[in-house]
């Protein structure tokens, strides 16, 4: 939102303060002011000039020699003459390419030599063109800051000042106030739709200033405008109100959904002439990044950033069957807004139709079929109030966003609905001519005033931690549009009902108005005292997810934050069955189904790190999973989830990097389900039947805890790092994290270090390809019994002596007595002969359960 400060000042006559306080005091308040721009910064030097004569250039055709009277004054660089000496020669030659220089006697800009011209950066210097110097420049809106247009081709030519404005020397910013404004860029927050038009930022501004503001009336606002002789429409000046004519005669209004559509207004001019807006509105619109088209089209822009009500001007001779009809649209009905495109509309759109057809997308934008145009003479305006909600989903389901759905996405105040109507109305006949018809048109039933909130001054100083007393807190938020239904009681038992204004649809509890008192009394009134602390019983809570959070950022992973929404392309590259939850509305493609998996959002993530050049990735993410469960329907199951994605190198000092690879997801899997559980566990190749679609066949494999299966790990396949584009591979790790829970968590157990020492057997096996490495771990582990304290595979070997279709397995095998980590005092050493014959066991065991064979 951007706010002309000279529009504020008007709106606030006793307001002197500068730019800059306001914006801090605004800030302060809660509308953050992210910058201060100056508007027509170029004319500071400018001065208005009288055309003498002019003549073509000797040696340039397209170019002219414009003689000019600038008049005597110091902002030419020069200082008043001094008594008794000669005045400066009023008199310069210009050399000007513009087509558009007036006959003598007409008004233009100048800029004297050593003037600078932000807009276009240029300084002006004595200038030899084709042999004559040029002692100035004749500027046009476009190098002087105050038009839109981009380019030196689409330029007009040079500004025209209207005749008599004023005396040649004359500053341009005294004669023309307009051109120059300071411009704040507000950065509101959707609970403020109050601030997106000026009177509302007039109202906040003179509260947080206790400043008199009373809300100007129409009448005051078309008068306040101070229109100029020669800025009216060319046309005949009929009388403002026309004979015998009120809106009901020319055309019918019918509301059909008036829960989507409360109130509706429908004012009426006459005998239009359509033709450029006066420079005070066309500066006001430019300086605010609103480009002027018509007089007709710049008042309801005009209104909507001064109302903050959005309106829409139909022409009357397009209306088909003289009728305005707000309903729904019907599946599939086409319409063909004003910016060119041809829609299919949804059952749930509001539209504006007339006998035939949509004439408009409500709320939004209107329809290409009633658009005003150069012949339109009769100009219908629309002013009402549509609900939020509604308008959202439409603007969202089309993909629009325009400045009427950003306000009436967040509510408008239906309460200034007849002011803005009149105003419009009003204005319009100011500068289009024409006459208004009497008796506009306001359909549907009028929303009443809102419940009172009881404000108490116990419960607001509690709030508050200091004390405010009642009736200073009642002062503010009159001042703010509120009304006070009278104060009850005295000191800590007063309290007052407030009502609520229209134009602050986000207030809704006594919360919300002590925090409009410490707004705009200040934040830094409200002393800072450190709270109380009061011992509290331990807390023994298991949360989960921050304890897998935890483990997964200690084992170097970064937690990336990812939505919840992604695209059916996503899904269907991992192979994974339709995503059984859509969105109605989704805010783009991209974004439109729930996610069945985790891995989307972290695959995209690696895909835009290596496309800014970042090779080595270590990320998760921990959220739901929105899986369909008949038992539910329609909601879904939200499956609590962890998932991490590991790419690039692994890197050790003095050490060539080496690829990531599905050791370093097992690692990783590990080490996070043991430091959550502080149970061990184990991995197990995974069935083809369960093993997810994307992980490689050959380098995936799931994780165990006490037999149950909480989640997998695996190289993700070729295939699908092809689809998503990935430029490399990647490896996963994924978690169930309601399995993970129902696993629980064992209490950590204090294990001192072993005094005694331990007995070590390394065996290499020579077993089947078909046999699991961990299969045969566990079963050396159960056959060593009590004694075997751990078991580790160290060495995997194919080739040489080892038979085709078999592998050597390399096992460390660590025994010692049990005891020795619980009761030390009992432990003792084992022998030999007592560690030959359980280590005989294992051989046993392995050789008659798997085939092993002692490697040679």
């Amino acid at each position: 939102m951007k706010a002309s400060y000279r529009w504020i000042r008007e709106l606030i006559p006793g307001l002197d303060a500068s730019p800059e306080e306001i914006a801090r005091r605004l800030t302060h308040a809660g509308i953050e002011v992210e910058a201060i721009t100056e508007f027509g910064e170029g004319t500071k030097t400018l001065v208005v000039a009288e055309v003498k004569a002019y003549e073509p250039h000797p040696s340039r055709a397209k170019l002219k020699l414009v003689t000019i009277n600038r008049g005597v004054s110091s902002t030419l660089g020069g200082s008043a003459p001094t008594s008794g000496a000669a005045p400066p020669n009023p008199q310069q030659r210009i050399v000007c390419g513009a087509p558009n220089v007036p006959e003598p006697g007409g008004l233009v800009a100048f800029a004297p030599l050593g003037a600078h011209l932000p807009a276009v950066n240029m300084t002006l210097t004595p200038r030899e063109i084709g042999g004559v110097i040029s002692e100035g420049m004749l500027c046009s809106e476009r190098e002087l800051g105050l038009s839109a247009v981009a380019s030196k081709d689409e330029d007009a030519g040079i500004l025209i000042l209207p005749k008599g404005l004023a005396a040649p020397g004359t500053p341009l910013r005294e004669a023309m106030p307009e051109v120059h404004d300071y411009i704040l860029h507000l950065g509101l927050t959707p609970n403020r739709p109050d601030a997106l038009g000026h009177i509302g930022l007039a109202r906040e501004i003179a509260a947080l200033f206790n400043l008199p503001w009373k809300k100007p009336t129409p009448k005051a606002l078309v008068d306040a405008r101070g229109l100029r002789s020669g800025e009216r429409s060319s046309a005949p000046e009929p009388p403002r109100f026309a004979e015998g004519e009120t809106v009901s005669r020319h055309v019918s209004v019918r509301i059909d959904d008036t829960e989507r559509c409360p109130q509706y207004g429908a004012g009426l001019v006459l005998g239009v002439t359509i033709g450029p807006s006066p420079t005070w509105l066309r500066y006001r619109l430019e300086s605010l990044g609103v480009r002027s088209i018509s007089n007709v089209v710049d008042v309801t822009n005009l209104v909507l950033l001064e109302y903050g009500q959005p309106m829409h001007a139909f022409d009357l001779n397009d209306v088909r069957g003289s009728q305005i009809l707000v309903r729904r649209a019907t599946p599939g009905e086409p319409l063909k807004t004003l910016d060119g495109e041809s829609r299919k509309l949804d059952a749930d759109d509001l539209v504006i139709a007339d006998a035939e057809g949509p004439t408009a997308l409500a709320g939004i934008m209107g329809g290409a079929n009633s658009e005003i145009h150069a012949n339109t003479t009769r100009v219908l305006l629309e002013c009402a109030y549509f609900a939020p909600r509604g308008v959202r989903r439409t603007a969202r389901r089309h993909g629009m966003h325009t400045e009427s759905s950003h306000r009436f996405e967040r509510g408008v105040d239906h309460g200034s609905l007849e002011d803005a109507l009149a105003y419009a109305t009003t204005l319009l006949t100011e500068l289009a001519g024409g006459a208004a018809a009497r008796e506009p048109i306001l359909a549907g039933a009028k929303i009443p005033a809102r419940e009172p909130v009881r404000l108490r001054a116990a419960r607001m100083n509690a709030l508050l931690g200091t004390d405010v007393p009642l009736p200073e807190a009642t002062d503010i938020l009159t001042r703010l549009g509120f009304e006070v239904r009278g104060t009850h009681g005295e000191g800590e038992q007063a309290y007052a009902d407030v009502i609520p204004p229209s134009h602050r649809p986000d207030i809704a509890g006594e919360a919300d108005l002590v925090e409009e008192v410490v707004r705009v009394r200040g934040l830094g009134t409200v002393p800072t005292v450190l709270p109380a602390l009061r011992p509290q019983p331990p807390r023994h809570t298991f949360d989960l997810s921050l304890r897998v959070r935890g483990a997964a950022v200690s084992v170097g992973l970064s937690e990336a934050i990812t939505y919840g929404f992604v695209s059916a392309e996503e899904i269907e590259a991992l192979g994974l069955p339709p995503a059984p939850f859509r969105l109605l509305n989704p805010l783009t493609q991209d974004r439109s189904v729930m996610r069945t998996s985790l891995l989307p959002g972290l695959l995209e993530a690696v895909r835009r790190a290596r496309r800014h050049g970042v090779p080595d990735i270590r990320i998760f993410t921990v959220g739901a999973r929105f899986l369909a469960d008949p038992t539910r329907a329609p909601l879904a199951d939200e499956v609590p989830s962890f998932a991490a994605v590991l790419a690039g190198y692994r890197r050790s000092p003095l050490q060539k990097p080496v690829e990531v690879d599905v050791y370093d997801a097992k690692g990783v899997a590990l080490e996070i389900v043991e430091r959550v559980t502080h149970e061990k566990a184990d991995v197990a190749h995974q069935p083809e039947a369960t093993r997810a679609p994307y992980l490689h066949p050959r380098a995936a494999g799931q994780i165990l805890v006490k037999g149950r299966v909480v989640g997998a790990f695996g190289v993700l396949h070729p295939d699908v790092v092809d689809k998503l584009d990935l430029d490399g591979s990647a490896v996963l790790v994924e978690l169930d994290l309601r399995a993970l829970g129902e696993v629980g968590a064992a209490r950590p157990q204090y294990r001192p270090i072993p005094t005694l020492p331990a007995a070590t057997r390394d065996v290499a096996l020579v077993v089947s390809d078909e046999v699991e490495a961990g299969a045969v771990g566990t079963a050396i582990r159960e056959a060593g019994g009590e004694l075997c304290e751990s078991v580790e595979v160290f060495d995997l070997f194919r080739g040489g002596s080892i038979p085709a279709g078999h592998r050597s397995l390399a096992f460390h095998v660590v025994y010692r007595d049990p005891r020795a980590a619980t009761d030390p005092e009992k432990a003792r050493t084992l022998t030999d002969e007592e560690v030959d014959r359980r280590h005989k066991s294992v051989l046993e065991t392995v050789h008659a359960r798997f085939g092993a064979t002692l490697r040679a």
